[in-house]
């Protein structure tokens, strides 16, 4: 069982910019828990889109390295939830956090079929470099052409 004061301790303990990472980043997950449920993914990010900044230069070493920092946070945060995030979830909500801060990322959906089964799963990337996915998980599933974003218009 975690230890709930040992969180939040460790949670005072964190710099006030990390503290204000970790926050929205419980934030974004919950909200893209409930916005999916009830918009549905496109509309959904559709929506969380108008709400960033839009950033067309190659990312930059400092980007990657600001990038790795919030999903480092972002999974900290996923480990003390009341529920477990899918990767649509994080995905979409890390692409968001990433996004408003200028980061180019772009969120990435792959498919495959397995034993007779379709399966999905999401993940994202800045550059060429991705950020939430463990280990080489992405690389079992055919991603669609381009970025979600652009699947859409």
């Amino acid at each position: 069982m975690k230890n709930p004061m040992g969180t939040w301790r460790a949670f005072w303990r964190l710099a006030p910019a990390s503290r204000r990472l970790a926050i929205e980043a419980a934030a974004g997950l919950a909200a893209t828990r409930v916005g999916l449920r009830f918009a549905g993914l496109r509309q959904w990010k559709s929506l969380l889109g108008r709400r960033v900044v839009r950033k067309v230069s190659p990312s930059t070493g400092t980007e990657i390295t600001a990038a790795r920092e919030i999903v480092r946070i972002q999974e900290a945060v996923s480990r003390h939830l009341t529920w477990h995030p899918s990767c649509l979830e994080r995905s979409l909500a890390l692409w968001w956090q990433l996004n408003r801060r200028g980061i180019p990322a772009e969120m990435r959906v792959g498919a495959r079929k397995e034993a007779g089964r379709f399966e999905a799963h999401a993940w994202v990337e800045v550059g060429n470099v991705v950020l939430n996915d463990s280990g080489e998980t992405h690389q079992h599933f055919a991603p669609f052409d381009g970025s979600i974003l652009s699947l859409e218009t």
